[in-house]
């Protein structure tokens, strides 16, 4: 019996292999939020007043540029 990988460890890309979060440049919502441990109800707010800041609007989703909410992290003292 094979042990399930969450969605924030790995997603499978269209030829099947894996590409691992911390190599993605853009995260959903849930990813991001596993990745940072930050709540899911915190990190959509904070993407939704930040679009164009570290995150983007794509279609009817929200998505987190890791390297730009890194950046925001470590200039911020509170989140």
């Amino acid at each position: 019996m094979q042990n399930k990988k969450s969605e924030a460890e790995n997603i499978v890309t269209a030829k099947g292999g894996l590409v691992p979060v911390c190599e993605k440049y853009t995260l959903t919502i849930k990813e991001a939020a596993a990745y940072f441990n930050i709540g899911i109800k915190k990190m959509r707010r904070m993407a939704e007043e930040n679009t164009g800041r570290f995150s983007v609007f794509c279609g009817n989703k929200y998505l987190i540029i890791r390297p730009k909410f890194e950046k925001f992290i470590d200039d911020s003292s509170e989140i």
